[in-house]
């Protein structure tokens, strides 16, 4: 007779298998978030405010999550992907919905593809353009798209996300552990003025990522339904650790500008090449020398991984949207989706690299502008995702409750607030 304690132990390693092949979806939203916010905007306001936006960063986080939650909740609930909830509400919100996210297609993806270019041109042994760079950035997204499904798309967004989390706690716990550069006199400008108001405004814009994001997620568990089983709780799960993760680690990238740039002195570089030497700089004068062109090529398939989720996400979205557009069936919508979202991907890849050409020399430029649209668009995403969470018939333990709906409503205040005066600072003051 076999021992109960030998059971539980055999169980466990069964348990660990399952929860890690439950962690797709919500690790992918993840890899897709971690670009422009984290290595750029958290870094800089280390960099600048040292921990001052600390705070803010937790609670733009914590304002958006039962947006982001919203494509979970729906999916799991109605077998069913955000956008078509948006179609059944009415054609007026799908395509309301359609417009601004094929705006924020190819400008996101253009502001990732720039930021990965300049990374790649760091550690390459010889020099090459950021269009050229670019083209061959998308033409390796696009490649890895065609030929692969969403399996090996998860599994390396699960790699990615790894390696980039134990290289950054590395760097700030060797920083930490050196103290900080600033002298002992040293005062951080303070961020609570209305020249600092239009970083704040493109820090949270990405912060941790555009709401349209959460549909990508919404579709992704769709595909993930069908090649595994997937519960409300496995589900829940991923969704959570992928989220709050990116919170965390935003904090971690914050740590990293505040113990090695604030109050150094160092000016913070506003090219492209220029701020990807910075950032890499930073780990390496952490960590060590030896690390630098390690430490450069995990930062380069960071912001790779994002750029391609984001191709993917996109163009997925775009694909869904287009078909529901047409009239077509689900049963037509599933032969039809592989051809679509081909022609989407590439649809959104030209248009990106288009934008690039013309921002080759504007890289932190392009990545603000890209913020800012998200900033604004974000309230509308969030009213879209609140109504159709609310007026939907789910089950008990996807509906939006109590304090979860308390916390919707401090979201909107937060996110149409801010809205308000930014409109007053940038058009009307």
């Amino acid at each position: 007779m076999q021992n109960t304690n030998t059971i539980i132990a055999d169980d466990q390693p069964r348990k660990a298998i399952s929860l890690l092949k439950a962690l797709g979806p919500g690790v992918m939203m993840a890899s897709a978030a971690v670009g422009g916010s984290h290595l750029v905007s958290s870094t800089q306001a280390g960099a600048i405010y040292g921990w001052q936006l600390a705070a803010l960063i937790l609670l733009v986080n914590l304002f958006k999550y039962p947006f982001f939650r919203a494509g979970v909740q729906y999916t799991m609930g109605t077998n069913q992907s955000l956008v078509q909830g948006y179609h059944q509400m009415g054609v007026g919100y799908l395509w309301l919905f359609n417009v601004l996210n094929f705006i924020s297609a190819f400008v996101n993806v253009a502001a990732l593809l720039m930021f990965s270019a300049s990374l790649l041109g760091y550690f390459l042994p010889f020099s090459l353009s950021i269009p050229v760079l670019s083209v061959a950035i998308l033409a390796a997204c696009l490649a890895i798209l065609f030929a692969g499904h969403f399996a090996a798309l998860s599994g390396l967004s699960k790699v990615i996300m790894l390696m980039l989390v134990v290289t950054t706690v590395l760097a700030v716990a060797i920083a930490a552990g050196k103290g900080a550069v600033a002298p002992a006199d040293f005062q951080s400008p303070s961020p609570w003025t209305l020249a600092s108001f239009g970083f704040i405004v493109i820090m949270m814009g990405w912060m941790p990522a555009p709401i349209e994001i959460s549909c990508f997620n919404s579709l992704w568990l769709k595909a993930q339904a069908k090649e595994q089983e997937v519960t409300v709780k496995s589900a829940l799960l991923d969704f959570n650790v992928g989220y709050i993760g990116t919170a965390v680690l935003a904090i971690v990238f914050l740590s990293l500008g505040a113990l090695v740039l604030n109050g150094s002195g160092v000016e913070l570089q506003k090219s492209g090449i220029g701020f990807a030497h910075q950032l890499v700089g930073m780990y390496t004068e952490s960590i060590g020398e030896w690390s630098r062109y390690l430490i450069a090529i995990i930062a380069f398939f960071c912001i790779f991984g994002s750029t391609i989720t984001c191709v993917d996400g996109y163009s997925r979205v775009l694909t869904e949207s287009t078909l529901l557009l047409k009239g077509k069936s689900e049963l037509q919508i599933e032969k039809e989706t592989k051809s679509y979202l081909n022609v989407w991907m590439v649809i959104v890849s030209v248009l990106a690299l288009s934008v690039v050409l013309f921002f080759t020399s504007s890289l932190m430029s392009m990545m603000h502008f890209a913020m800012i649209l998200a900033f604004m668009t974000t309230p509308i995403f969030a009213v879209l995702n609140y109504l159709l969470v609310t007026r939907t018939d789910l089950p008990k333990e996807l509906k939006l409750h109590g304090k979860m709906k308390a916390l919707a409503w401090v979201g909107f205040v937060y996110l149409f607030g801010f809205l308000a005066v930014f409109i007053w600072w940038q058009w009307i003051m």
